[in-house]
């Protein structure tokens, strides 16, 4: 089995492992082809993009034309000589203002609907791009990673990374176009005043800088630690019937408290860093309403101002609140997004271990002969081979089991044929042409796997059924369910072919469920058949039923069978028997048992259990 292996691997660092921090050095390439995959994602939504910035250049601008408008009633009202023409000047000024209002409004729903819309979009494509991507990762990626880790990345990362995608242009725009224009105003009206105010920009910006980065550690702490949180809240749901069995609900529930700990204290650093740097933002806005009332009272004195300079001064510094906010705003959103976005491209960047070959075809129908020509196998670089330089032939249509102690690599060897791993030596052929020369896709269309883990998803029978062959009738189901006598179960359910199983089949029997794989063996009827150790734990009444149905499931097609109880083989046509170098002996079971060999020793010892 490979069952020790594969503890043995996750135990050790992979060069494709995900990282266990953001925050290692990465190289500039890298970082520069990641910058590129970021903007990338813009490609497909070009028009929706220059129009969302578009409304946001507007958004900014009616912010500034309202201070002007201001300033001309103003100085309107104080130069009053005709009350009737400054009224009527000051209506028109007013009808002005509400124009500048309604595009502003208007702006501002396309910024905040169809922005959002973009950045939903995007979020939906990354977390696509994400899934498919998991989807073609070999069996060696996740040999060594955790179902929450991944789970979180695809669901909470890509969350942020809508809201990123959304924000990121139209809050960078408006901010700098409401700050430059702000402090355009300002200097036309009072250079010395408004350079004052320029000269705090930097101390400002330096402040933001270093909370920005606390905030970057923080958050990617952060994320880490409620992916920890899903794994642990998944493990402990998925297994909620062991739980409840051995009682531990209490054990459980100080687990998730440890970790769920572990997680509030890692938001602990990001508040506070955030708490700093929305007091600095702050502060900064009041500190430049303070000086701008101080400095422009004195310059009224002084009469290098007017007074509705300065009402037009207090209004722009109004407007420089919003770029500072909006500043907030973005970061905040920077450090959830782009942390996010880094472990979203730390997966897009693991390329599958198991590909086509350039030029591979599709493999025909294949008559089933299996060769193995000096095939050595690790799962690590560095590990014992658990298969090495062995050589074995199945005919087309042999029914042969492989049997032997725990470790000696039958799992392993099955894997191999569908390339669920590839050999490191030697090579596999199917009808003479090498597995690794044909497309992955027709590979695995013609080998059918009966595992002894068995994996139902949610939904009805009929639904599991099919998973092979969607387009099967039902009539093609019934037939399929038959020949591995489930039928009979099956239609003794609430609801026949339409009863939902549950997760994972939870409402059949451990028999029901093996049953039911089988079947779908049947419907996709392959040439080559792998039957994994499925019937070992299984009770007597349950294992006849499998063993009936697979028997049927093999006629005319190559089997391999891993078996773990010999009583399961007798009838195979040929039962090879595997140790720790390789294949010890082979034969019939009568044949083996007459040679008095490694087989028979098995034999005798699992009869007389």
């Amino acid at each position: 089995m490979q069952t020790q292996s594969i503890r043995a691997r996750k135990s050790s660092p992979r060069p494709n492992q995900l990282s266990d921090t953001l925050f290692q050095s990465v190289d500039p390439d890298l970082r520069r082809s990641r910058w590129r995959k970021f903007a990338s994602y813009y490609r497909p939504h070009l028009r929706l993009l220059l129009l969302d910035v578009f409304c946001a250049v507007l958004v900014a601008a009616s912010a500034i034309a309202l201070p002007l408008c201001a300033n001309l009633v103003t100085s309107r009202v104080l130069a009053v000589t005709d009350i009737a023409q400054a009224q009527a000047e000051i209506m028109q000024v007013g009808g002005l203002m509400l124009a500048i209002l309604g595009v502003y409004l208007v702006a501002n729903y396309i910024v905040d609907y169809r922005g959002h819309m973009m950045g939903a979009r995007i979020e939906a494509a990354v977390r696509q791009e994400l899934f498919e991507h998991c989807q073609k990762l070999s069996f060696s990626f996740y040999d060594r990673q955790r179902t929450g880790q991944l789970m979180s990345r695809i669901t909470s990362d890509t969350l942020w990374i809508g809201e990123l995608f959304h924000h990121g242009p139209e809050d960078i725009s408006i901010a700098v176009l409401k700050y430059c224009g702000a402090m355009a105003v300002l200097f036309f009206i009072d250079p010395m005043l408004a350079g004052l105010i320029l000269l705090l920009t930097p101390f400002a910006v330096g402040y933001a800088l270093y909370f920005n980065r606390r905030m970057y550690v923080a958050l990617g702490t952060s994320k880490r630690e409620i992916a920890a949180v899903n794994e642990r809240a998944e493990d402990a749901l998925a297994g909620v019937r062991v739980v409840q069995s051995f009682a531990n609900e209490a054990l459980e529930r100080d687990r998730f408290a440890e970790q769920n700990q572990h997680f509030l204290y890692s938001r602990a650093e990001g508040y506070r860093s955030e708490a700093w740097f929305s007091l600095g933002t702050s502060a900064f806005a009041q500190l430049i309403t303070i000086i701008v009332i101080v400095a422009g009272g004195l310059r009224i004195l002084s009469a290098n101002l007017t007074l509705a300079d300065m009402l037009t001064f207090l209004l722009c510094v109004g407007v420089l609140v919003d770029p500072v906010q909006r500043l907030a705003n973005f970061v905040r959103l920077w450090q959830e997004g782009y942390t996010g976005f880094v472990r979203a491209m730390e997966i897009l960047e693991i390329a599958p271990d198991i590909t086509d070959r350039p030029g591979a075809l599709p493999l025909p129908t294949p008559k089933g002969e299996i060769a193995f020509d000096d095939v050595s196998f690790s799962y690590e670089e560095n590990d014992r081979h658990v298969l090495k330089n062995l050589s074995l032939r199945v005919a087309p249509g042999e029914f042969v089991a492989l049997v032997g102690p725990s470790g000696v690599g039958k799992s392993t060897l099955c894997a191999l044929i569908p390339r669920f791993y590839d050999v490191q030596a030697g090579a596999i052929r199917i009808d003479g042409t090498d597995i690794r020369d044909v497309t992955l896709a027709s590979l695995r269309r013609h080998i059918g796997v009966v595992q002894q883990d068995v994996y139902l998803f949610a939904g009805t029978v009929a639904e599991n059924l099919r998973y092979g062959r969607p387009e099967a009738s039902m009539a093609e189901i019934e037939a399929a369910s038959r020949a591995a006598h489930a039928h009979d179960f099956i239609m003794a359910l609430q609801d026949g072919y339409d009863t939902n199983i549950g997760q994972r089949g939870v409402t059949l029997s451990g028999g029901q469920r093996q049953r039911l794989t089988i079947a779908r063996a049947f419907l996709k009827d392959p040439a080559v058949l792998i039957f994994d150790e499925a019937t070992s734990a299984l009770d007597n009444e349950s294992e006849r039923a499998v063993q009936q149905a697979l028997l049927t499931l093999a006629k005319g097609r190559t089997t391999l069978v891993i078996a773990h109880r010999l009583s399961t083989v007798r009838n195979a046509d040929r039962i090879v028997v595997l140790g720790s170098d390789g294949v010890v002996e082979e034969g019939t079971h009568d044949a083996l048992i007459a040679r008095n060999g490694a087989y028979a020793s098995l034999y005798q010892v699992q009869a007389s259990l």
